[in-house]
């Protein structure tokens, strides 16, 4: 349920990195996959079936919910591995299940595991709100609704009192910031067509990414495309109307991004949470939006629109290949030790090359992600201004590391310049 009265935002966790980002930039919630059926199989690294004793245990002494996705269309012979992970679920304490096909709701509820309607069977009224809330207590909508439509379904629920089977009254979920696909609500048959790779069992190949020419058979001409990345929409961004959203009823916004890295996740989480808040409180302005917008264009994008919500027709394209991001991170360590009594970090300088004044980010499984300016660096043991690779260099944090660990340096985008 919302926390406090706020609309409760749920990150991606991709991996152990993402999932302790998310948590720590200030998310109530975080959604996974675990190895198969769910709609990023291939894009992310996914957790396995042995995660989810340590995720349930690590997310509920946090108070943070869980919710494991098993949205992808499912056949006969993964029925078996639907009941496995279901049960799976439950015995480890994961909040809900998050799903589309009629297989997995069924099992799900006979156990008695909360469900969610994932976006895949594209809810757009209120009579289809109805029909899940025999089975679901939070239902996202389709992607391609308005504010002005979501708001007559939430407002209906309210006067209605449409209830699941918590008995709690039905919680719309709403798709806040992230990528956006050119099908409807994604579900798309272009990469199971062109590479035997099916988009609606997580194994999108993203081809609509690409550029395409567009020739006139009969005659052999070749079409004119001010756009050449014609079926790549921008991604989705509502931080700028965010109170619009809050307006329209919601009780959930999800942030996309299981596939992307775990700064990502923590920089837009950060701002989201931020803008969340600032709502509730009554602080929410243009000059803090500029400021979220400026931090969340340093991060993986393709450019930003507010896709259907405000009422816009006709999608947004991306017109560049890859992220429009302004920063970018380049591998430079690994981690050796870190000495707790003095709070001293120890890399080894892999590749490229690494100075004091440098923003730096380390990120690993348990600890999370971390970023910081280098204000002091010793190098081999002494002080010094510049490392290379094959250098040991040290420095001091409070977090601690782990030979797990990799440093990043941040540099601006060169692609931009």
């Amino acid at each position: 349920m919302s926390r406090k009265g706020k609309i409760e935002l749920m990150s991606p966790a991709g991996n152990w990195e993402s999932l302790r980002a998310a948590i720590d930039a200030g998310a109530d919630s975080v959604y996974f996959g675990v190895e198969q059926l769910n709609m990023r199989a291939r894009a992310s690294i996914n957790f396995t079936l042995e995660d989810l004793k340590e995720i349930g245990e690590f997310c509920n002494s946090k108070n943070i919910r869980t919710y494991l996705t098993l949205n992808t269309i499912i056949y006969d012979h993964d029925l078996s591995v639907v009941k496995t992970l279901v049960n799976a679920a439950k015995e480890n304490g994961i909040t809900a299940i998050i799903a589309s096909d009629q297989a997995v709701i069924a099992y799900a509820r006979s156990q008695n595991m909360e469900i969610h309607i994932s976006t895949q069977l594209n809810v757009t009224n209120i009579e289809t709100v109805k029909f899940y809330s025999l089975f679901a207590d939070v239902i996202v909508l389709s992607r391609e609704l308005s504010l002005s439509q979501v708001k007559k379904i939430t407002e209906a629920i309210e006067k209605e009192q449409i209830k699941g089977p918590s008995g709690n009254l039905i919680e719309i979920e709403l798709f806040g910031h992230g990528a956006l696909c050119m099908a409807v609500s994604g579900k798309c048959y272009l990469s199971l067509h062109s590479n035997n790779s099916s988009a609606n069992r997580g194994a999108c190949v993203q081809n609509c990414r690409r550029t395409y020419t567009v020739i006139d058979n009969e005659t052999g001409n070749e079409l004119l495309i001010d756009n050449e990345y014609i079926m790549s929409p921008k991604d989705l961004c509502t931080i700028n109307f965010l109170d619009q959203v809050a307006d329209a009823g919601i009780k959930v916004l999800k942030i996309e991004g299981r596939g992307r890295a775990p700064e990502y996740v923590k920089t837009v989480t950060q701002c989201y949470r931020e803008a969340i808040d600032a709502i509730h409180e009554g602080t929410y302005t243009p000059e803090k939006v500029n400021e979220w917008m400026a931090r969340l264009e340093t991060v993986y994008n393709r450019g930003f629109w507010s896709g259907y919500y405000l009422g816009q027709k006709l999608g947004e394209w991306h017109n560049a290949s890859g992220s429009k991001a302004t920063q970018k991170k380049v591998y430079i360590a690994k981690g050796v030790h870190y000495y707790p009594k003095t709070q001293i970090a120890e890399f080894e300088v892999e590749a490229q090359k690494i100075k004091k004044g440098d923003k730096i980010l380390i990120s690993g499984p348990t600890t999370g992600l971390i970023e910081k300016e280098l204000k002091e660096l010793f190098i081999n043991g002494v002080p010094g201004e510049e490392a290379i690779k094959g250098d040991r260099i040290t420095f001091k944090i409070e977090e601690r590391i782990r030979t797990s660990d990799k440093l990043y340096k941040i540099i601006p985008n060169p692609d931009l310049q």
